[in-house]
């Protein structure tokens, strides 16, 4: 059995500030952008043609969600601590210049770690950490 990651799904509270942080920043293409009932659901992936995507969706869309749930939810996505994606490059130094000259927020400038990679770190516009590894 083979099994690949195909979608991953991150929480967004402003698309269109998402998307320039996804687009713009981090270079990826925008696949998909789908509205329902006043809400975004934004498919953005590698512009490489990699399989993989995230999907950036509105955090309160389960129907099962309750009130205190949202509240919850919002609070840690306002402190960043609700989700996170890790992503890889060959110039971890490279890219972290790249992204911080559009303005991101830097969460961590890059380090090489003791367990063994060089990586950095930013927080995108709806709080979530986007960790960037060197591949070695």
């Amino acid at each position: 059995m083979e099994l690949t990651v195909h979608h991953t799904f991150l929480p967004h509270d402003d698309p269109d500030a998402s998307l320039a942080f996804y687009r713009d920043a981090l270079g990826f293409e925008l696949r998909n952008d789908v509205g329902y009932q006043g809400m975004r659901w934004l498919t953005v992936g590698p512009a490489d043609g990699a399989a993989t995507s995230i999907v950036l969706h509105p955090p309160a869309a389960d129907p099962g969600i309750t009130d205190d749930e949202k509240r919850t939810i919002a609070e840690m996505m306002a402190k960043g601590t609700y989700a996170s994606v890790v992503l890889a490059t060959s110039d971890v130094d490279a890219a972290f210049d790249r992204i911080q000259a559009t303005g991101a927020e830097v969460v961590q400038e890059p380090t090489d770690q003791p367990y063994g990679v060089r990586d950095c770190a930013f927080r995108d516009p709806a709080g979530n950490t986007v960790r960037i590894q060197e591949l070695r």
